[in-house]
């Protein structure tokens, strides 16, 4: 007889633990995009933020719960009375709504982080958990660094959130400290101590410090949990979460050993992947599993003398069926919209009449540059479209002289409304001195923090893409310009961060 296949939950934290990843900053239009792209995905739960933290993330829970049907959305907060409401606050449109709750349970945090006693501790989870559940039916409960935790302590709080009406418990490895057989101990522990009802689901949140979070979530499962909380392409505070990807397609791929499958669309795993790495500017390391770009290239002449007679011989998953392909159709100067347009519909982009007007233009403008377009490049050229922000700046042209023997200079024009304005500057490099003529046509004062370049796809005619970090008035704006020359792409990136500036503080530039 065969044993029953377990569904496991996928509890999406990408929009909110992910996006605490160092120098990620994605705004209300960009989650929303990543949220949409999660319920082709088919994930169960998506944690669309933590409402208390910023108006920002608020505008963004709410957005996500009043555009999305038919999947549940789940919002952070503290087992504070102000978190929890605001997270209601947020959460109130949802067709399918979960407050989740957390507070600590590890002596260090509790005297350290909280400065309050065990005693506190349970009151105010029995507090959180009792007013959550008042004003919403899906309470789910997390224990904090519930791995470095007294056990018997750990078993109190979460018997106290059960009582109280949370049906969803998350032992949350916060800081990635456990390992996996001491993890599936804690877990079987949980499943036979307080889980003895099985309208009690056990979650695992598991960080991944020392590279063990998503085999943690692994054994996890095997020892009754069924909801994993994971981010696509494991992005998330330090090392990052449980890889969303990783997780689905171990359990995919040996279902004969775990019994036990999750119920994502596993053809959407490339295209979300890469949406999330555009947007968020995170690169997908070439070795990163399943999604990487090396995950089913072939070098060695065995195995590629395999591959040729039997794709078995040296791929254990069919990358077609994760959404990975050669597209049939090769984009350059002669294409059409048509052609352009079912391209990026197949790469999971939504774009308003305008944006793909603009999107066009620039696709246009590269194939003339750069002949074959290919898939990332129009990742890259639709990404600053999907939230181009207002152009109060916009770059008209620019010129810079350098060389060994001469000091780099340069000259960039900017139209204002419909004035064109006209500023040069010298600097330590061509780049430099590129952004220095900028201010000194804007009059904005910035700090530059952060600056990276990447060739988005090989060959001399590459596509760079540069990412940049500016501090304007102490808020880190983050800016993206993509072309074939670094230099206008750099000018690109800067003047996109002055422009979401702009709309971020008021009374920046006047009028």
């Amino acid at each position: 007889m065969n044993e029953q296949i377990r569904k496991i939950d996928i509890f999406d934290t990408t929009l909110r633990d992910g996006e605490q990843a160092p120098r990620i900053k994605l705004n209300a239009a960009e989650k929303l995009q990543i949220a949409m792209q999660l319920k082709r995905l088919n994930v169960d739960v998506i944690e669309a933020g933590f409402p208390i933290s910023s108006q920002g993330d608020f505008d963004s829970v709410r957005e996500i719960s009043s555009r999305l049907t038919g999947i549940k959305v789940a919002a952070l907060a503290r087992a504070l009375d102000a978190d929890i409401r605001r997270a209601w606050e947020a959460l109130e449109p949802a067709e399918k709504p979960r407050i989740h709750t957390f507070i600590s349970t590890s002596d260090i945090h509790i005297k350290y982080q909280m400065m309050k006693d065990r005693e506190q501790v349970k009151e105010m989870a029995k507090k959180a958990v009792m007013l959550a559940r008042s004003l919403c039916d899906e309470i789910e409960f997390s224990t904090m660094d519930a791995t470095r935790s007294d056990v018997d302590f750990l078993l109190e709080v979460l018997a106290i959130a059960v009582k109280e009406g949370a049906t969803i418990l998350n032992i949350p490895d916060t800081v990635g400290y456990s390992v996996p057989a001491e993890y599936g101990r804690l877990i079987r522990t949980i499943r036979d101590e307080i889980c003895t009802d099985n309208n009690v689901i056990i979650s695992v949140h598991c960080h991944n410090d020392l590279g063990l979070a998503v085999a943690n979530s692994i054994e996890a499962i095997l020892n009754g949990a069924t909801q994993v909380e994971c981010s696509v392409n494991g992005i998330g505070e330090r090392a990052g979460n449980a890889a969303l990807e990783e997780v689905a397609m171990i359990l995919d791929t040996r279902c004969d050993m775990f019994k036990a499958k999750t119920a994502l669309e596993l053809s959407e795993l490339a295209r979300t992947s890469s949406l999330v790495s555009t947007l968020t500017g995170y690169p997908i390391q070439p070795n990163k599993a399943i999604v990487g770009r090396n995950a089913f290239a072939h070098e060695s002449g065995i195995h590629q003398d395999g591959i040729l007679k039997e794709r078995t011989t040296y791929e254990i998953m069919d990358p077609s069926k994760l959404g990975f392909h050669e597209s049939k159709i090769v984009l350059g100067k002669h294409s059409g919209r048509h052609a352009f347009i079912d391209r990026l519909q197949k790469l999971g982009f939504s774009l308003s009449d305008e944006q793909l007007g603009k999107a066009f233009i620039l696709f246009k403008e590269l194939a003339d540059r750069k002949g074959e377009i290919n898939d990332k490049d129009l990742e890259a050229i639709v990404s600053g479209q999907i939230v181009q922000p207002k152009e109060l700046f916009h770059l008209n042209y620019y010129q810079v002289m350098s060389g060994n023997n001469l000091r780099p200079t340069a000259t960039v024009g900017i139209k204002k409304g419909g004035k064109s304005l006209d500023g040069a500057a010298w600097g330590d490099g061509p780049i430099d001195a590129a952004y220095r003529a900028i201010d000194s046509i804007t009059g904005i004062k910035t700090k530059l923090t952060s600056y990276s370049i990447d060739a988005v796809t090989g060959g001399k005619d590459a596509l760079g893409e540069v990412s940049i970090v500016l501090e304007i008035n102490g808020l880190s704006v983050v800016g993206r310009g993509v072309s074939t020359d670094v230099i206008e792409a750099s000018i690109k990136a800067y003047i996109n961060a002055l422009n979401k500036g702009i709309e971020m503080i008021p009374g920046l530039v006047k009028d």
